[in-house]
Order: C-alpha cells, then structure tokens, then sequence
C-alpha cells in the first residue's frame, strides 16, 4: 500500500514538472530585422547581440534578419506588424531625420508606428585624408581648405548621415561652395576610396578606415563629436565639437510595433541592456567594432533626431544642390 501512494505521488510530481516545464517556461523568439546592408556595422551588432541573448534570458531569444533594404522595408514591416508581435527592427536618423525630410513620400510611417526598446550603440564618425595630403587635425584642414578650389568627399551615399556631417563641416567653415561628394555604394567601400586616391577625404566609422590608418594609406583628420577620441588607434583625434561645429553620433534604434503591452518592451529592453552589460559584448564592441555602448532614453532619442533633422534643414542646400 506505502509502495503505491508513493508511487502515485512520483507520477504526479513528475506530471506536474512535465506541463509546469510546457506551460511556465515557454520561449518566444523575437526576428529582429536590420533593413539595410546586410555586412554593415549595425547587422554585424545585430547578429552578436542575438547570438548572446539565450545567455541572459529564459523566455526571450533573439534572431538577427539582416536585409539589403531601405525605407521601403521598414514601410512593409509597419504594414505587416502588429502590436504585440515577436518583431522588431532597426531604425534611426537615417529614416527619421533625413529621408523624413528629403523625401518624405518615401515614408509610410512615423516615429509613433514605434515603442522604443533601446539603442544598440553609439559610432563616432571620422573624417580621413589622403595620407600625400598630409593633413594631421583642424588647423591643418583649416590651412588646406583655404588654398584649394575644390574637395572631395567619400561617403556611403550622396544623401547619407556621412554626407551631411560633412556638409555641416565645411558649411560651417565657411567652404560649403568648395565641397564635392562623392557617393559610394556602401561605408566599406567610401571609406576604402581615399587611400586609392579616388577622394581627397571620406567620412566613415572608425572600424572601417582602421586598417588602411595602421597601413599609412590616409591621415584622421577629425572625429564629429564633442570631444576628442581618447581611447583606441585614434586617441587624440580632435572632435569637431570643441571648435563649435555641428556633430552627431550613428545610432541604431531596436522598435516594437506601437502598441506592444508595456511589459514586453521593458523585458527587451532588460534583455538588451543585460547583454550590452556583459563584458564579452563590451569588450567586442570597444575593441573590435570601435564602438560605444550608449543605452538611450525616450527623451534622448527624441533630442538627437531634433538635432541632426536641424543639421539636415542648416545645410539641405549644400548636400542637395
């Protein structure tokens, strides 16, 4: 009799371990989508962050979906999407600064299609020079843009984040007549373009210019941020900031759908910020991405897409024409 009580209380405890393990632990795979070049900067981030999120969650995974796309992606993701579906993606000023003002037919949507999870991370842009230029900081910049005719600038795209920062610039400097950009297919390629002597500068993120710096092909001109870089290769790289010209940083927004119940984005959100918080993904940020982690408020994320849209209606003429 003992013997069958106890083993009708074993099936019972492990029956109740079997739906406890079906029911109170389920696991919800997010896709998160980055519509633009399937190598760049942010997918590459995308797909490590994804790759560690079973380390900090139970119940949430990420899976990186990297497209070549545009604004037209984002567009069928917010046709597509609903409140409180495991999607997400990828924007930022690119999307809500300047196409929403070059071309805003392109635009399906608005920022409140959106429920902000979090910024992935924060790229401080540099400006490189043909090393046979030798031009070294702003002083020297300063000397050569006020001897020369005209200069050409690499950037991913005639109308992109790099192209107005260097608009911005040089419009600021008083040379924003004398500026030539010269669009290219993606950053990679832009940023490879001065040291073949295609351009006298390109604008980039640092990763991507790191290699032809070390080999001697190009000098690093400025960084476009508000203080100068003081860490890494390019420490002591001044920032365009502290001589009062117009700067702002590459960020990538992670969004829900609007309408997405509270709860699940502040749990993405933890997520994401538990694994930016790990020192693995710290360490490949910083040292290998050249990188910054920069965790964002709703409140910020609204003062940097005022800024660089300010940016892009200062200086519209010089990038457009």
């Amino acid at each position: 009799m003992k013997r069958g009580i106890i083993n009708s209380i074993l099936i019972f405890t492990m029956a109740a371990g079997v739906l406890s393990g079906c029911g109170g632990s389920k696991t919800t795979s997010f896709t998160v989508t980055c519509p633009w070049a399937p190598s760049g900067v942010a997918a590459m981030v995308s797909q490590k962050a994804a790759a560690m999120s079973t380390n900090h969650s139970d119940n949430m995974i990420l899976v990186a979906d990297a497209v070549k796309g545009d604004a037209a992606t984002v567009n069928t993701w917010v046709a597509d999407t609903k409140a409180d579906d495991t999607k997400l993606v990828f924007a930022g000023e690119g999307l809500f600064s300047i196409t929403s003002i070059l071309d805003p037919s392109k635009l399906q949507f608005s920022y409140d299609d959106f429920a902000f999870v979090e910024n992935l991370y924060s790229s401080v842009f540099v400006m490189s020079a043909d090393a046979s230029l030798n031009i070294k900081g702003m002083k020297d910049l300063g000397s050569y843009l006020a001897e020369t005719d005209e200069v050409s600038v690499a950037a991913n795209g005639a109308t992109s984040s790099e192209a107005f920062l260097a608009a911005s610039l040089f419009g600021s400097m008083g040379y924003g007549d004398k500026l030539k950009i010269t669009p290219y297919s993606s950053a990679a390629e832009a940023a490879q373009a001065v040291a073949r002597g295609e351009t006298d500068f390109a604008i980039s993120h640092q990763s991507q210019i790191l290699e032809t710096f070390e080999q001697g092909g190009v000098t690093i001109v400025c960084a476009f941020d508000g203080e100068d870089i003081t860490e890494g290769a390019f420490a002591g790289v001044e920032g365009v900031g502290k001589y009062g010209y117009p700067y702002f940083r590459n960020r990538c927004f992670i969004l829900a759908r609007s309408g997405t119940k509270k709860e699940t984005v502040a749990e993405l959100k933890k997520l994401y910020d538990d694994i930016l918080g790990d020192n693995e993904m710290s360490t490949w940020l910083k040292d290998t991405m050249m990188l910054e982690i920069d965790m964002m408020s709703e409140e910020e994320v609204q003062e940097h897409i005022q800024n660089v849209q300010n940016i892009v209606n200062e200086y519209y003429d010089i990038v457009v024409g």
